[in-house]
Order: C-alpha cells, then sequence, then structure tokens
C-alpha cells in the first residue's frame, strides 16, 4: 500500500500514474459506509486514492474536534480489505504549514450554507470547502466520490466544483445504511446501548414522512410538527426536520419532485443527521 503523508510524495505519484484517479476524502474512523464510497470509486476510474484528514476547520467550538476518532492503523486495514491501495494522510503542518489564524479560507454560497446545519455549525462548511479545494489541487483527481448522507454538503461541494470550474467529475453514492436503517456514521460509536437501538427510529419517522407527504391534502409543517413531537418523546432532542429543495436548498410549502425531508437530532451526546428524497 502506497501512503502519503507530504504534498511532493503525492505529486510525484500522480504525475506518474496511467489511467484515470478517484478521490475519496474522508476523516477516517472508516466503516461500512466509506467501504462503499471506495468500491464506487473502483467502478469509474482506474485508480482510487483515500484521504484520510479529520479537518480542524470543520468544527465549532465545544464540539467533538478533539475526541472524534483517530484510528489510522485499522483504516488502512480496511482500505487494503477493500482493494484500496492509495492513501494521502496528512498532518495539520501539511495541510496548513502557516497555521489556521491568518489563513485564505473558501466561502460557500449562503444559500446553501447557511440553511439546516449551517444555522447551528457556522464556519463548517467554509472549512468543508477550504480542506476539500486543497485536497483538489493536491491529488488532481478526475472523479471526487461523495456519498449523500451529507447532502448539504454534497450540494454545497457541487455548486464549489462549479463556481470555481474544478475539472472534477462529482459522483454521488446513496446512502449507507445498516440493517435497521440507521445511516452509516462514524459518530455511531459515541450511541450507548440503549440510544443505539433509539437511533433507526429517526430513518422510520423519516420513512412515514415521505409517505404522508404524498398525499394530496399532505401540510409539511403539520407533519414536521408531530414527527418531532414523536421523536422527542422516544428520546431525540431535534434540531431541524424540514422539508426542501434537493438542488436549492430552499424551504418548500408542499411535496414536490425533487423535495427531499433533511433531519439532525441529537441522541444523548451524539449528533445524527439523515434524509430522504421524496419520489413523486
Amino acid at each position: 500500500m502506497a501512503i502519503f503523508k507530504e504534498i511532493a510524495g503525492l505529486r510525484h505519484w500522480r504525475q506518474a500514474l496511467k489511467g484515470t484517479l478517484a478521490l475519496v476524502p474522508t476523516m477516517g474512523n472508516l466503516h461500512a459506509g466509506h467501504l462503499a464510497l471506495v468500491r464506487l470509486a473502483a467502478t469509474r476510474a482506474d485508480h482510487v486514492l483515500v484521504s484520510i484528514y479529520v479537518n480542524p476547520l470543520q468544527f465549532g467550538p465545544g464540539e467533538d474536534f478533539d475526541r472524534y476518532p483517530r484510528n489510522l492503523g485499522s483504516d488502512l486495514q480496511l482500505l487494503g480489505e477493500a482493494g484500496c491501495q492509495n492513501v494521502f494522510a496528512p498532518d495539520d503542518n501539511v495541510m496548513y504549514p502557516y497555521g489556521r489564524q491568518d489563513l485564505a479560507i473558501v466561502l460557500p454560497p449562503r444559500s446553501l450554507s447557511s440553511v439546516l446545519c449551517g444555522r447551528s455549525r457556522p464556519g463548517h462548511f467554509a472549512g468543508v470547502s477550504t480542506v476539500l479545494s486543497k485536497l483538489l489541487h493536491m491529488v488532481a483527481p478526475e472523479v471526487l466520490v461523495l456519498g449523500e448522507k451529507d447532502y448539504q454538503q454534497l450540494r454545497v461541494v457541487q455548486r464549489l466544483l462549479e463556481d470555481c470550474n474544478f475539472a472534477v467529475q462529482l459522483l454521488p453514492a446513496p446512502i449507507q445504511r445498516e440493517a435497521d436503517g440507521l445511516a452509516y456514521s462514524s459518530r455511531n460509536q459515541y450511541l450507548s446501548t440503549e440510544e443505539r437501538r433509539i437511533a433507526p427510529l429517526l430513518f422510520q419517522h423519516l420513512q412515514e414522512l415521505v409517505r404522508r407527504s404524498k398525499e394530496s391534502d399532505a401540510d409539511p409543517a403539520l407533519l414536521a410538527q408531530a414527527t418531532r413531537a414523536s421523536l422527542e418523546l422516544a428520546g431525540f432532542v431535534v434540531e431541524y426536520l424540514e422539508l426542501r429543495d434537493g438542488t436549492s436548498l430552499q424551504s418548500l410549502p408542499r411535496a414536490r419532485p425533487g423535495a427531499r425531508w433533511f433531519a439532525a437530532a441529537r441522541l444523548g451526546r451524539t449528533r445524527l443527521i439523515d434524509n430522504l428524497a421524496i419520489d413523486l
């Protein structure tokens, strides 16, 4: 396995590479959802590179940056078993050699980054846009693979690529779920045994919202209100539960083609997000 920790070695390898390259950016602590991205990437490019970097710019004050799980050894083993032989694992000195206090950053469109998760995580999507711009310049892939679980992030990145004229194809990957419907997430390991039992209710309620939204007299605001109450009764602290357009992320008064339900809720100390499209 080729493991790059410095930009010079990465670029030397990239310049000598024959064929196309797909990048799968991650923050490590890999799970089956990440490995599905790797397998999808391998169907669209001759080579796959996985980046592993816990980006501090994505974390706000009081968030879990310090305790975010870092398991490079097990990550490399999983990637090897999945057939990925190329990894970029830089540290902060490589990614931000002049520090983070006086840094050039990339600001995403407010219309996409100030809603949903952007309301409670100011600066998060600027951190995503900045680190991803750096990675794309370093790696120069033909294909970029991102999962749909972080759907707002996917839309922000899509606009970033379009607005900044990156020569890369964005390949969205469907949400990967455990057998009971819980979306795979590196933060799921924070859940206690009882919280893990409850957690799939978030997806189950989204499924019911999608079903009810297709009814002709469905009022999304009333549906969301009733669903929020049910989730909070089960132990969730709901941050948002909203019907929005899947492209613009603008709030919708009624379901229509391309609409999605978006949810974020805390269960204990774990923040869970999920989304589900309405197929009309």
